[in-house]
Order: structure tokens, then sequence, then C-alpha cells
């Protein structure tokens, strides 16, 4: 059974296309990248697939239409970190993490002792008593994060994670410890889905990688049979290499 499945979305803003058709499905204990130039859908499908916007299309969550589920049960199961935030009220960073266990199962001190996990976990304890508007852009990525984490704490064995470009604010190593946290959570069994941009990220971390292009999918498989020279040049219209890492053996684009 498939964690998250979706078929037939469609999608046009005015005049233009931005999805049709797209169909897939996502297998838990898989960390799925999409990717695809600017424009081409990649956080529209995240913001289709948890009903953020409407669609006619199929949208399904551990076998059951998204339509059957009570929203704040399906919030314990399914985590969304979008690309913005437009919180701007002055609560502390705890606070904001912390609102994560909303509907979680627990007491005050319950909450406060998972989302103090979670903080560690996304490297924003030291943050806990600022002010969130006061945070950097990366910052309060990493605290959404952590809020997010927090959300979905007490999913057991049904766990889905959707995150818009988790890493564009984050420097190198928030990058790659952000990317080792979902790795980490597909490995548990999780099906864990991120828009990234960056190609050799998603090499890197990526079990499956789907590109969008012109509103279709173009391809659909491991980096190793997604990453090569042609269907790069085909999708971005630049010529790369593409060669593979000496230790970690996966593909590395070179432009």
């Amino acid at each position: 059974m498939s964690a998250i499945a979706f078929s037939d979305l469609n999608l046009t803003l005015g005049k233009k296309t931005i999805l049709k058709q797209t169909s897939a499905s996502i297998k838990a204990g898989e960390f799925t990248i999409l990717l695809g130039p600017n424009g081409t859908g990649k956080s529209s499908l995240l913001k289709l697939i948890s009903r953020e916007w409407q669609t006619k299309g199929q949208v399904s969550y551990f076998g059951r239409n998204l339509d059957e589920w009570n929203p704040a049960h399906l919030a314990m199961h399914v985590g969304v970190l979008p690309q913005h935030s437009n919180l701007t009220f002055a609560f502390t960073a705890r606070e904001v993490v912390e609102l994560g266990g909303l509907n979680l199962h627990s007491c005050q001190k319950g909450i406060t002792k998972i989302a103090s996990q979670n903080m560690q976990r996304t490297d924003v304890t030291h943050l806990a008593d600022r002010l969130f508007p006061s945070l950097s852009g990366g910052e309060k990525q990493r605290v959404h994060l952590a809020r997010v984490l927090t959300q979905i704490s007490q999913s057991e064995d049904k766990c889905a994670l959707l995150l818009d470009e988790p890493t564009s604010a984050l420097d190198l190593g928030h990058q790659h410890r952000t990317l080792q946290l979902a790795k980490e959570m597909a490995n548990q069994g999780s099906a864990v889905v991120a828009v990234i941009h960056d190609l050799n990220l998603a090499a890197q971390y990526g079990d499956r990688l789907i590109v969008l292009n012109e509103g279709q999918i173009a391809a659909d498989g491991t980096p190793e049979e997604v990453l090569t020279p042609a269907l790069i040049e085909s999708v971005y219209n630049w010529k790369v290499n593409v060669m593979t890492h000496p230790s970690g053996h996966y593909p590395i684009v070179i432009s």
C-alpha cells in the first residue's frame, strides 16, 4: 500500500497550465525528491497533495482518500513544512515549536519534552527564548521543522513528511543536517517528499527523484537513472557532465 498516492492532478493559474494529469505514488520508507526548473509546479504539487490548494484529482494517504480523513487526525500523520512562513506574532522559538503539539495526546509537560527533543534535532535549542520574528531566515526554517516534527511525533507507523525547499535558507552544514534528518525519517518508515533545487544534494540523499517539466513528470527513478547529461540538458537547457562520487558512489553534476 502506498503511503501517498495522487492521480490526475491538474492546476491552471490564469492562462498558464502548471500541472496536467499528474500521477504518482510514494512508498513508506522512501525519500522522494521533486526536481525541475523554476515555475514547473514542484511547490504547487505539494500544495495540491496537502490540500492547501483544491483540485479535482484524487489524493490518498495510507489507503484512505484525503476527503475521508478528519483534519485533526490527519495532522498527526502528515506534516508540511512550507517554503515561507508569515508568522509575525512575538512568540518565542520554543512556543512556536510547541504549537506543533496542539493535537498530541499528551500533557503540557509531555509536549514540552517532545518539543525540546525536536529542537535539539534541528539545532535550535540555543534559540529557545529568542522571539521568532527576530530570527534569521535559516533559523526560522529550522524552528518550523522542529514544529512539524513535534506535530507528527505520535504518528506511529503512518507518517508522511512534506518539505518545500527545506534547505533554501540554510548554510552548508545545516543543509546536510536537515537532509540527513529527512533521510533518517525515511529509513525509520516515513514517506518523505521534498522539493529541492540542488541536483547534487538530491543525488546524495534521495532514494527516488521525480523531475517535473512543463507541467508533467519528465523522469522518475533513482538518482543514477534520472541524473543523466541528456535529461538535465533537455529539462534545464544547460549542458553538464555527470561523474560518480569517489566514496559515496552517487552521481555528481558538474556544470
